[in-house]
C-alpha cells in the first residue's frame, strides 16, 4: 500500500502583511516562511482542516492582480471621452514584475484546497475571483476517503483579532 499524499491548503491574503500576521495566529507561531518570490513570502505550518492532517500554506498577493484598459488606439492617445463608452477593453496583469500569475499557479500545484483571506468588501470579493482564476485549475483532487467536494473556500473576517481570525477559519463558506 503506498501512502497518500499530505494534503495541503493554500491560503491566499490581500497582501504580505496580513499573510503574515494569519499565519503566525493560526500556527501558534510555529510557521516557517519560505521566498520563492521575492515580494510574496509563503508561509507553512501542519494542522488540522476538515478533520484532515494537512500542511498549510500561506501567501498573498498586493490587491488587484488584474486592470482594465483599453485596447487598440483607445490605449494610447487622445481620444474623445464619448467613444471611450463603447470603446473594447482588456484585462492584463496589473504589476507583470511581480510575478503573482506565476506566483499562485505555481504554489496552488502542490494543493489540494483554497483559501481566500482577502478585505470583506466589493473589491475583496473582486480580488478572490482574480485568485481563483489563476489557481483553481491546477488544484490537486484529494484522495482521503473523507476528502470534503468543496474545495474553495472564503474566510469572513472583520479584524485580524487572534480570537476573530481563529473564528473565521472555523466557519469558512464559499466565495
Amino acid at each position: 500500500r503506498t501512502m497518500p499524499d499530505l494534503v495541503e491548503v493554500l491560503m491566499v491574503a490581500e497582501k504580505p502583511s496580513l499573510a503574515d500576521s494569519i499565519s503566525r495566529i493560526l500556527s501558534n507561531g510555529t510557521c516557517e516562511t519560505r521566498r520563492t518570490n521575492r515580494r510574496f513570502p509563503v508561509h507553512e505550518y501542519y494542522g488540522t482542516f476538515e478533520n484532515m492532517k494537512v500542511k498549510f500554506k500561506m501567501t498573498s498577493v498586493a490587491g488587484h492582480i488584474y486592470g482594465t484598459t483599453f485596447s487598440g488606439q483607445y490605449g494610447r492617445g487622445r481620444v474623445d471621452e464619448v467613444e471611450l463608452y463603447s470603446a473594447p477593453t482588456i484585462k492584463e496583469q496589473q504589476d507583470p514584475k511581480s510575478r503573482v500569475c506565476e506566483h499562485l499557479q505555481r504554489e496552488a500545484r502542490s494543493a489540494h484546497y483554497l483559501v481566500l483571506w482577502l478585505d470583506c468588501d466589493n473589491e475583496g470579493e473582486n480580488i478572490c475571483f482574480e485568485v481563483m482564476q489563476n489557481t483553481t485549475r491546477h488544484l490537486k483532487r484529494a484522495t482521503t476517503h473523507n476528502a470534503p467536494q468543496q474545495t474553495v473556500y472564503r474566510a469572513h473576517f472583520s479584524s485580524i483579532a487572534a480570537p476573530d481570525i481563529k473564528a473565521a477559519m472555523h466557519t469558512l463558506g464559499k466565495p
